[in-house]
């Protein structure tokens, strides 16, 4: 009997979207944090802390000193390292000018950031001091130590101005109100978070965590504050008595740190479980995940999101820089004016007929100023970094060249080699890009090292480079008085809103009214440390 074959219709298959390939504005936002810098410390990163202003350094406390990174060179900018035994907690003041740190020794250390000065040396704890931080006014250091207790300090005086010891373990976190220089929070390992008035000296709220609190963080409003320890977040409102407003489990292993970011609307945890996750502080809801090769002991997040610093258990900090869009415009902004007229002609020339071609750039799959460097052939690998279709279309690429030229040290060697016409070309890249903020730290840094390369060579230029050169040092000193100027502008912003806010401190202040109703008066100080 024949076989008689029929036609076979396959199975239909559902096809579900996997969960990770779902793209968000939140994932496309921080996955442009870009590829880590990984740099390698002799201990454990205790804590990581960034300047509030530019240009961002952020200070690495491990072992027993305390390490000032520049964010975008990834190198150390300052070392302190007056401390006998480990240092923990270090942290900037609302200016940046001082740094506060605890330490193993007991003692609480007030720096001066430009000089690595001691300023003060605060003691009376009997035990190590993990966390330090600076109150609201920025007169007043507070201190968490092993000894139980929490401590304010007076900058001015040197003296303790207050202690608080009603907690039975140790005091390992904790948070300055940002409303009010009187309202403080801790954490400890009692499991407890406490709430002090520092006017009446009494505790005026006490929750329970569940677990070893190791990392406390007001909201900005000044009323919620949130606690991290075991594999829990907990929100509590203050206004409330307490009441815990929410309870975050995405962790499987103890959460060591807490931070804010995307202008308070991000909500950023880090864990032993080598995972740091972002919440939607509307929500508390997950909204992305970064994942480290190890436990992570530290985090912090500079302004506007332009860097992340993440430091592991092994003693590695993890630095991501966002990735910025290049704007493509092929303007010379204000460089042809007061130009004389015979340099006009050749200034910008090769630009001009290169873009005349209309040629389509795409990125080649390998550079050629990475087969330079790959070889160790520097002056080569800068010369390919300043054509005029690399430095003008992907002026970041440049930068990034100059800036790992920076970092392994070799720019000076790479200078060296240069000839007439690429002096001229980096010259140009330098006047045209300055004001560019992505890119001012590695052009200054770049042009101190032209300086000291080509000083005694400087009058043998050609007529073009000289006033490419002449110009851009006037460029340089115009932006400093530009910088000097914003810099009073912005203190004396500052004295006004601080008189509007001492004038109407019984509005600003209603946390601290409600909570110490007997205190009549608020005592402001001004200090110029």
């Amino acid at each position: 009997m024949a076989h008689i074959s029929y036609p076979f219709k396959k199975t239909s298959k559902a096809v579900y979207q996997k969960p990770a390939s779902i793209v968000t504005e939140d994932n496309i936002y921080w996955k442009k944090l870009g590829s880590p810098v990984l740099v390698k410390e002799f201990g454990a990163i205790d804590y990581l802390d960034f300047s509030p202003v530019e240009p961002y350094y952020f200070a690495a406390t491990c072992s027993v000193r305390v390490q000032v990174y520049d964010p975008i060179t990834k190198v150390v900018a300052k070392n302190i390292s007056k401390f006998v035994e480990a240092a923990y907690g270090a942290t900037f003041r609302g200016d940046g000018r001082l740094l506060v740190a605890g330490s193993e020794e007991a003692a609480v250390k007030l720096f001066d950031v430009q000089s690595k000065n001691v300023l003060r040396v605060f003691t009376g704890h009997t035990g190590p001091v993990h966390r330090t931080l600076f109150t609201k006014d920025h007169v007043k250091v507070l201190s968490y130590s092993d000894d139980k207790s929490v401590c304010l300090w007076d900058i001015a005086t040197e003296e303790k101005i207050a202690t608080f010891a009603e907690h039975t373990d140790y005091v390992r976190a904790g948070a300055a109100s940002p409303i009010s220089p009187d309202i403080i929070l801790s954490g400890s390992y009692d499991h407890s978070v406490k709430l002090y008035d520092c006017r009446s000296n009494e505790t005026v709220l006490s929750v329970n965590h569940g677990s070893p609190v190791e990392c406390t963080l007001f909201l900005p409003s000044g009323g919620i504050f949130i606690s991290a320890g075991g594999t829990e977040i907990k929100v509590w409102d203050i206004f409330n008595g307490g009441k815990q407003l929410a309870n975050i489990s995405q962790h499987h292993k103890t959460v060591t740190t807490l931070r804010l970011a995307s202008n308070n609307s991000r909500l950023l945890s880090a864990s032993l479980d080598r995972h740091v996750k972002i919440y939607d502080i509307s929500s508390f809801k997950v909204v992305h995940n970064i994942d480290f090769p190890n436990a992570v002991l530290s985090m912090a997040i500079s302004k506007e999101d332009d860097t992340l610093a993440v430091g592991t258990i092994d003693g590695i900090i993890s630095i991501r820089k966002r990735e910025k869009p290049a704007k493509q415009s092929y303007e010379k902004r204000g460089l042809l004016k007061f130009v004389p007229d015979h340099v006009q002609t050749s200034l910008f020339e090769e630009d001009k007929q290169d873009l005349s071609k209309k040629i389509s750039f795409k990125t080649p799959k390998g550079a050629e100023y990475d087969k330079f460097l790959r070889k160790m052939e520097f002056t080569k690998a800068l010369s390919a970094g300043l054509k005029t279709y690399v430095a003008t279309k992907f002026p970041e690429k440049t930068a990034a060249l100059i800036q790992e030229m920076l970092r392994r040290k070799v720019l000076h060697i790479a200078m060296d080699g240069l000839n007439e016409k690429d002096i001229g070309t980096l010259l140009k890249y330098f006047k045209k890009n300055l004001g560019e903020t992505r890119f001012t730290r590695v052009i200054i840094d770049a042009s101190n090292v032209f300086v000291d390369v080509f000083e005694d060579q400087i009058k043998t230029f050609s007529e073009l480079n000289l006033w490419l050169y002449t110009s851009l040092m006037k460029e340089i000193e115009e932006e400093i008085e530009v910088c000097k100027k914003a810099s009073e502008l912005e203190g004396a912003i500052n004295l006004l809103m601080a008189g509007a806010q001492i004038s109407n401190a019984s509005d600003t202040v209603d946390l601290s009214d409600s909570l110490a109703p007997s205190t009549k008066a608020l005592k402001e100080i001004v200090i110029d440390v």
